[in-house]
């Protein structure tokens, strides 16, 4: 699909939606807020799928072989970008005649996902082409890094989460290729936990980082393509350019389908996102890390298993399940974190025993892990507050905004914070819709 992406036929329905309605979202908080986007955009969703998912990258290979034939090749990747038969990308791209691959772009974990810190630049054992580091001094590439490739191909599985760096890395890419003129293109594959929950604050300009690129939400419901065409449409690239940008559609993707219904078998993406089980709850509970409260790291459930030493597994699920939240449980639940060989640092509360909950999905369309993780720090602060400490700066980036950390501070309630970004969120909804792929 070329950049001149047109309107998704149901891109005017947002503008005919009454304000009784508009009001009623407003004060929607456990409800399901999952389908706020799709109630709006995409109201005949969830059709049967019964051919599995191809993804960009075998799209490529096979059928848009032309868009780099007889080009030098820049990939921008990591190990989760495998093609059908399970060879890596980059591996079949150095093994092709008619293409020649020449340079390698590593993301946080590096292009075969064995880095522990910091990417170093290095040559590629499989390949014996060069890699560049995007997870050190620089996460974009310098005019150095770029000089000798006709074409950049970024081709990396994303989660669906704004603070997951890998849709920063696409950012500054983009951005990159754009400054030197260089065509990229764009490989798409599925948003593991579906492209219809759409949640979260709008990420603030002043905390623009590498885990808020964009002002996009937490969850941000979108393929890694779609989001290369909306940075692009909405100028959110460095500097106002926009990228020659290409993006490589997956065919048989639907917007309702889990991971699991795609026929793809799921990568490690990173130390601790083991599973799609790990996924479900991360937009919610990774805004842990900004708080002295373990995440879950240095265990076999991260981002499930939530608490602290300081705290009470038996309190906190009990305040958590008399709010009767959509689509889960909160089991009371004690672990001791322990740093394991592929740990990139030590967690928090190595060797210590922690108390509090596993997050227990029931339901994961009707979950809204986003606005639960609110309610988790909520009650975590509730039953000590004493003991419970931001790590301010920290959280402000993930979160992307500091009202959340300050209404919590005054007191607010969790549906008093939702309030606050309901209407930026609809406002996101319809500017993203000019820019969905799939149906």
């Amino acid at each position: 699909m070329e950049t001149d992406v047109g309107l998704s036929p149901f891109g005017g329905l947002i503008h005919h939606i009454s304000e009784d309605l508009h009001e009623s979202l407003r004060h929607m908080t456990r409800e399901r807020m999952r389908h706020i986007c799709t109630l709006l955009l995409f109201p005949f969703l969830g059709l049967a799928q019964t051919s599995p998912v191809v993804v960009g990258a075998d799209v490529l290979i096979h059928e848009r072989f032309d868009l780099i034939e007889g080009k030098r090749v820049g990939l921008v990747t990591n190990h989760s970008a495998l093609l059908a038969d399970g060879e890596h990308l980059a591996d079949a791209l150095h093994a092709l005649t008619g293409t020649k691959l020449v340079a390698l772009y590593g993301p946080e974990h590096g292009i075969r996902g064995d880095s522990t810190g910091p990417v170093e630049n290095a040559i590629d054992s499989a390949t014996g082409v060069p890699v560049f580091s995007l997870y050190g001094k620089s996460y974009k590439p310098t005019l150095e890094m770029l000089t000798g490739v006709d074409v950049l191909i970024f081709d990396i599985q994303d989660v669906g989460a704004r603070f997951y760096t890998y849709v920063s890395t696409l950012g500054h890419v983009m951005s990159a290729a754009a400054e030197n003129n260089i065509p990229v293109i764009v490989l798409d594959r599925p948003n593991p936990v579906t492209g219809l929950y759409v949640d979260g604050p709008i990420a603030e300009d002043s905390l623009k980082s590498f885990v808020a690129y964009a002002p996009i939400p937490i969850a941000h419901g979108m393929t890694i393509g779609e989001l290369a065409f909306m940075y692009n449409g909405e100028g959110w690239l460095d500097n106002g350019v926009a990228a020659r940008l290409t993006v490589v559609e997956m065919k048989n993707w639907k917007r309702s389908m889990w991971y699991d219904q795609t026929g793809l078998t799921w990568v490690r993406l990173s130390p601790n996102m083991l599973t799609l089980s790990t996924a479900i709850p991360y937009t919610g509970t990774c805004l842990f890390e900004g708080i002295n409260i373990s995440e879950g790291r240095g265990t076999d459930r991260p981002f499930e298993y939530i608490g602290a030493p300081w705290s009470s597994a038996d309190t906190v699920s009990s305040i958590l399940n008399s709010q009767r939240l959509a689509g889960v449980k909160f089991v009371p639940k004690e672990f001791t974190p322990t740093r394991r060989p592929n740990d990139a640092s030590v967690p928090k509360f190595e060797s210590k025993l922690c108390k509090g909950v596993f997050v227990d999905v029931t339901d994961r369309d009707a979950f809204q892990p986003v606005r639960a993780g609110v309610w988790m720090i909520w009650a975590f602060k509730q039953t000590n507050p004493s003991a419970f400490q931001w790590r301010s700066s920290r959280f402000d980036r993930l979160a992307g905004t500091a009202r959340i950390r300050n209404m919590l501070d005054q007191g607010k309630t969790p549906p008093e914070i939702f309030a606050t970004w309901d209407a930026d969120l609809r406002r996101f909804c319809s500017i993203r819709t000019k820019y969905l792929i799939y149906d």
